[in-house]
């Protein structure tokens, strides 16, 4: 993508700075031609031109075992174009590691409901390895509020609850801007998330307090770029269309 320059951004807060002190009568003196924003395209999956396509259904070419070094993904591959958790298989993640981005996909909870709260369609993605945006069967199932779909795991519960039944593909858009750390490894600004849940927010831009942990508090370990990772919790939760821009 594209980016404004440094020398970009400077003229343009010159401009304003020089238009601040004079009257402005003319509206050419506020338009902003270059750098133009490059053009963006998309495919028959309504896939943008400058994403990265993680799974279209077709193979599982992208993905390896999140538990065994370098073995293959072995989730199933499924007839209408998603995969599946198989369980007992463990955790995948993308061979590609990734700092900020958007990401988009779409899962689908187990059609037969065989339990309830964290039982019920249990998943999640996780960004650089760690941070974790829980995916549940959250359909008329209560469970723990920063738990439930949506939740960034044990940290901030969706502002509300846009669950769709299980019968249907949920959608989930995230935006996530990795934390920054110093050269002392010490955490300088913190990450955040933005999630969309079925065309709805449910996180605005909350900032993360660390790893997203089972038992106790956040952590902040430093770390660079890493890997996405999706969860085998021993539920069959479906994916297809999964997608992700760099930022």
């Amino acid at each position: 993508m594209k980016k404004l320059t440094l020398l970009g951004v400077l003229c343009i807060f010159a401009m304003h700075t020089m238009l601040i002190a004079q009257e402005v009568t003319d509206p050419k003196a506020t338009e902003v031609w270059d750098p133009e924003p490059v053009a963006v395209s998309f495919n028959t999956n309504n896939v943008p031109s400058d994403a990265i396509v993680l799974f279209d259904g077709s193979d599982l070419n992208n993905w390896e075992s999140a538990r065994e070094k370098n073995a293959p993904a072995s989730w199933t591959l499924d007839r209408d174009g998603s995969m599946t958790v198989k369980p007992g298989a463990g955790d995948i993640k993308t061979k590609e590691t990734f700092g900020s981005v958007q990401l988009h996909l779409e899962w689908r909870a187990p059609q037969t409901i065989k339990s309830e709260g964290q039982g019920r369609g249990n998943s999640g993605v996780f960004f650089q390895n760690r941070y974790e945006v829980q995916i549940l069967d959250s359909y008329k199932n209560r469970t723990y509020a920063n738990g439930q779909a949506t939740a960034v795991y044990k940290q901030y519960p969706p502002l509300v609850n846009a669950t769709k039944p299980s019968t249907e593909w949920q959608t989930y858009d995230i935006i996530f801007h990795a934390p920054v750390f110093n050269a002392q490894g010490n955490k300088v600004k913190s990450g955040t998330f933005t999630v969309i849940h079925n065309g709805v927010v449910v996180q605005d831009h909350i900032e993360i307090l660390g790893t997203t942990e089972y038992i106790g508090p956040a952590k902040n370990p430093p770390h660079g770029e890493d890997v996405i990772k999706l969860q085998d919790h021993g539920n069959l939760v479906s994916y297809r269309n999964i997608w992700v821009r760099r930022l």
